[in-house]
């Protein structure tokens, strides 16, 4: 069958957009303080600082978070079943078949990581497997290799490293300005209080709309992931009913981690059943019962 993901290239349009629009704020938060010190070299350093992060984070994600889990490789030898159906799914997406791991998790979930295509890695925890029929699981896996076709890992990736980045010079800007790091050298100058305003406004809200977007971003991909998985297997339901068992279960994750909750297939941190709408604006994922309603109208 052919590749499936014939929206690819607008995807790709679509995160270099997001990753310009992210290194303007950097680039915008790096001017004010730098500004604010008096010192352009601050700039200079804020763009580099973030492009050598996101580099890094680009070539080795996949081997920090299968680490953090503690994930196992597994082959068709000693996993025959979970190995098969990954496989039937890549060729189906025309896609390289994945590495496959298994987290020693008792918690139902799967996250899919790797720079790209060609160097993917999709993760189940023990509990996935215990807990869902052979139909779930596909829905669950599509899901995953989903996230691999439509380019998610490197987004998701270079926005975690930003918002991290912006949210550094913020808290920079703000100790130095509680501290009088440049009051002296504004006083010197005759004073500037429109990029001490400035300054100030950006230091409080800047990280939060970088989070913010960060999560829209994370969120938005999980309904397309869901709607690709679907296209995969032909089958809403199977996804659908596997949502539904993993939101019932309340088993929590031993080593569950913030800096890495959005490559879950659900949050790892949040198994409530409905969620307030204020909350949603920092969630990670979209409400599941949300994405249960749309993969059943479908």
């Amino acid at each position: 069958m052919a590749n499936i993901y014939t929206h690819k290239a607008s995807n790709i349009q679509k995160t270099w957009l997001m990753f310009t629009v992210f290194f303007g704020v950097v680039i915008g938060v790096g001017f004010i303080v730098g500004q604010m010190y008096g010192n352009p070299i601050i700039l200079y350093g804020a763009v580099i600082f973030s492009s050598l992060m996101s580099v890094i984070s680009y070539w080795y994600s996949d081997k920090i978070v299968l680490s953090m889990y503690h994930a196992q490789p597994v082959t068709r030898e000693n996993a025959r079943e979970l190995y098969v159906i990954v496989e039937n799914l890549a060729i189906t997406a025309g896609l390289p078949t994945p590495k496959i791991y298994i987290v020693p998790e008792s918690q139902p979930n799967a996250f899919a990581t790797g720079r790209d295509p060609e160097h993917a890695v999709v993760a189940v925890t023990e509990g996935l497997l215990q807990r869902l029929s052979k139909t779930e699981l596909e829905g669950v896996l599509a899901h995953e290799l989903s996230h691999i076709g439509n380019r998610d890992m490197l987004l998701s990736t270079v926005a975690i490293i930003l918002a991290g980045f912006i949210s550094l010079l913020a808290d920079m800007f703000m100790r130095s300005w509680l501290w009088g790091g440049f009051h002296d050298r504004d006083n010197d100058r005759g004073g500037n209080g429109v990029f001490i305003v400035i300054g100030i406004v950006l230091s409080i809200l800047a990280p939060i709309a970088a989070t913010l977007m960060q999560l829209a971003i994370s969120r938005k991909r999980e309904f397309l992931a869901d709607a690709s998985g679907v296209l995969l297997t032909r089958y809403p339901e199977g996804l659908a009913s596997a949502l539904e068992k993993i939101s019932r279960d309340s088993t929590p994750m031993a080593t569950a981690n913030n800096t890495t909750a959005h490559l879950w297939l659900d949050d790892p941190f949040d198994k409530r059943k409905k969620t307030p709408w204020l909350h949603t604006l920092f969630m990670t994922h979209p409400p599941i019962e949300e994405r249960i309603k749309i993969l059943r109208e479908m």
